[in-house]
């Protein structure tokens, strides 16, 4: 049953993006057939001669789309059965022979929130990378090895994934173990980047990340997004051709871009450093995981100048591995991220004209979506907080 639901999801949801308005396939034949379209043809590699906005393994999964675009007749085809081929091995993991419960309503779980968030979490790198972190979660503390691979090749693709790596390192003993393949991904990408004559753009896309303005959609911009609303002096939305993606502008803008990654820095800093002290402190991997890895990616969104409609589905690992583990203290925040994945599939793409040009209902929803994410994010913090040591009982000598 889980199978056919899952064959129904993806080919639904893949079939959506032919017949939703503003483009939510537009990433795949706009900017990664033509990257990979390049390289194939000595046109220049985006991330060794140029600077890009990926980490430069995000062009591999776009390269192997092109030969099965080839075969379908469409790139953008092909580009959803990579996604659906990754995604089935991570679901087969996932609900392997003699599943618990908890996997049963982890999988269930994740085929709801991909129809929810809709076709951007199909048509987007984000899918590649999140089914690379459902089998890095679920294998980090039986192969914390393999994990370790899969959850840096992941970061190296798109960056949020190190948010699960750092949660991996303070909350398993085998720390070291995580911290060694990481490293070793991270070394063997460098060095092939070094050999190919990428140097200068080795960290490029850390670059462009934190010289972009206010993305439309993120949190911070809820106040300009407003102003332009209800149309005060100076207010608006605007396209960045450079960067190909909606920002916001109005007065005192700039101090807010500029201190919005040293923020974002701050919060991530401090989360961690609450999960170490419980770590410290005999938190058990059970009860710690689960909640720091899922604050650390909250934190990546909620305090994030960006905030691209995708970027839910980064919830959905850190989710799934706390159905796993524990279903039923997961179940409340799992069905949290289930209502704002299906708010953000209405403000992108179904409303999403009513932000480019601002109308109250699109505002509105896009509002509550960000003060949902914030929400969760609080309630991570304080689930965290409250995480406490197994009680060791003392120890009994018979009479």
């Amino acid at each position: 049953m889980l199978w056919i639901a899952f064959a129904v999801v993806h080919l639904g949801v893949a079939w959506l993006g032919w017949l939703m308005p503003n483009e939510p396939m537009g990433d795949v034949y706009r900017v990664y057939e033509p990257w990979s379209a390049a390289a194939l043809e000595g046109a220049g590699i985006v991330g060794i001669h140029s600077a890009w906005v990926y980490p430069q393994l995000a062009l591999v999964p776009m390269l192997i789309a092109q030969p099965l675009g080839v075969l379908t007749g469409s790139y953008i085809v092909g580009w959803a059965l990579l996604v659906t081929a990754v995604d089935a091995a991570a679901f087969a993991v996932l609900v392997g022979r003699g599943s618990s419960q908890g996997r049963q309503v982890a999988a269930w779980f994740w085929l709801a929130a991909i129809v929810l968030l809709g076709p951007v979490g199909l048509y987007r790198l984000d899918g590649i990378t999140v089914a690379l972190a459902v089998l890095g979660c679920l294998w980090l503390v039986r192969r914390p090895a393999v994990a370790a691979v899969l959850l840096a090749a992941a970061t190296w693709m798109k960056v949020w994934p190190a948010a699960l790596l750092a949660a991996a390192v303070i909350a398993l003993r085998r720390r070291l173990v995580i911290i060694a393949g990481a490293l070793a991904v991270s070394a063997l990408t460098l060095l092939l980047v070094v050999a190919a004559g990428g140097l200068p753009y080795a960290f490029g896309f850390l670059t462009e990340q934190t010289s972009r303005g206010l993305q439309v959609e993120a949190p911070v911009s809820a106040f300009y997004l407003w102003g332009a609303l209800l149309e005060v002096p100076g207010f608006w939305v605007y396209y960045d051709p450079d960067i190909l993606t909606f920002q916001v502008t109005g007065s005192q803008i700039d101090p807010v871009i500029a201190v919005m990654t040293p923020v974002l820095v701050a919060a991530i800093v401090a989360v961690a450093a609450l999960g170490a002290v419980k770590a410290a402190r005999g938190a058990t991997v059970l009860t710690l995981l689960p909640a720091l890895s899922l604050a650390l990616v909250v934190g990546f969104i909620a305090f994030n100048k960006v905030g691209s409609p995708q970027y839910i589905c980064w919830l959905f690992p850190s989710v799934i591995l706390g159905l796993v583990l524990d279903r039923r203290a997961w179940l409340r925040p799992a069905l949290l991220v289930l209502v704002t994945a299906a708010l953000t599939q209405i403000v992108y793409p179904m409303l999403y004209n009513g932000i480019l040009y601002p109308e109250p209902v699109a505002v509105t929803v896009l509002t509550v979506r960000n003060i949902l994410l914030v929400g969760l994010f609080v309630w991570m913090v304080v689930r965290l907080a409250r995480v406490r040591p197994p009680v060791r009982r003392p120890a009994t000598v018979a009479a």
